[in-house]
């Protein structure tokens, strides 16, 4: 039996996110403590992304609200297939008492950059150091304009930097054409998911059509939908956000048993998911590319004073 307690919370973004889903102002999630007689204690967060096909914030409070004060890990391994944000946090609280896994540190990271516009003041104040990798969303604005944005940052970003895109599902097929024609030898190291989920075929044949590596994000955000495109034949890269993929354990034996090209991804989770999800990046990133958890800054408030108070 472990003594369970919980703690929403609510994060307020320095400027809003921008991508294809809409304005995303406020982080809403809630961190998770177990505990057991010795006194030994465990830590998880569930961090939902609904647009992404988790379950809503409301849907985890309710949850958490429904368990009693002391639970079991047969309660921690029930928790349903709807609720993945859920099934990875209480699950990451429950490794972190067992097993308590050593911190990994020394991954790369990815830096987002600010869509659109934005994107130049930020690199001109910042000053973004030689050799980087930076993520910068498309699919928000007038293709032209990203376009001509696209090439002026291309231009503005250091030495042997590298260049990732998120589309998040956001382009057309004639939009998606007209982005990969403007990608061929350049430092890009990525397109992600460039179409809906809907067309998977179509990314299929995008993947024939150009040069540059497409990466599936939104389409694989979930465990099942992990599944479902390995066995439709997707053999590139997999954006793994884990804090809404679902189970810790089924997502390893996942990727280990077909050996997947993943990179792990921030759904802006606190460090208390961030260090879950790092854990399992490290032992599952089979090719060595940067970690997409570059989100230092984006949040109005002191993040250790918010865990502090847990």
């Amino acid at each position: 039996m472990y003594c369970f307690a919980f703690r929403p919370y609510s994060r307020k973004f320095c400027q809003p996110l921008r991508t294809h889903h809409g304005s995303w102002e406020v982080r809403e999630g809630i961190l998770l403590r177990l505990s057991d007689e010795m006194g030994n204690v465990g830590f998880g967060e569930i961090a939902p992304l609904p647009e992404f096909g988790s379950e809503t914030f409301q849907q985890a409070l309710h949850l958490c609200r429904q368990f009693p004060e002391y639970i079991e890990k047969t309660d921690i391994l029930e928790i349903s297939e709807p609720l993945p944000a859920s099934q990875f946090g209480f699950e990451s609280a429950w490794l972190d008492l067992t097993e308590k896994m050593p911190f990994e540190t020394e991954l790369p990271h990815s830096q987002l950059l600010p869509t659109g516009e934005a994107v130049f003041s930020v690199l001109e104040s910042q000053k973004p150091e030689a050799g980087k990798t930076f993520k910068w969303k498309i699919g928000v604005t007038d293709i032209e304009l990203e376009l001509q944005w696209f090439d002026r940052l291309l231009s503005s970003l250091p030495p042997n930097a590298t260049l990732r895109l998120d589309a998040n599902g956001g382009l057309t097929w004639e939009t998606a054409n007209r982005w990969l024609a403007a990608c061929e030898g350049r430092s890009i190291e990525f397109l992600e998911q460039p179409l809906p989920v809907t067309e998977f075929d179509e990314m299929l044949q995008l993947c024939d059509r150009y040069t540059t590596t497409i990466a599936l994000d939104e389409s694989v955000a979930t465990l099942r939908q992990l599944e479902t495109c390995i066995r439709r034949g997707w053999r590139g890269v997999f954006v793994v956000k884990a804090a809404i993929a679902g189970s810790p354990t089924r997502l390893c034996q996942l990727c280990e048993n077909h050996r997947l090209d993943t990179v792990f991804s921030s759904v802006f989770e606190t460090r208390i998911g961030r260090e879950a999800a790092l854990r399992l990046a490290a032992r599952l990133q089979t090719v060595p590319r940067a970690v997409g958890f570059g989100i230092e800054g984006w949040f109005a408030d002191d993040e250790e004073r918010l865990l502090r108070q847990f």
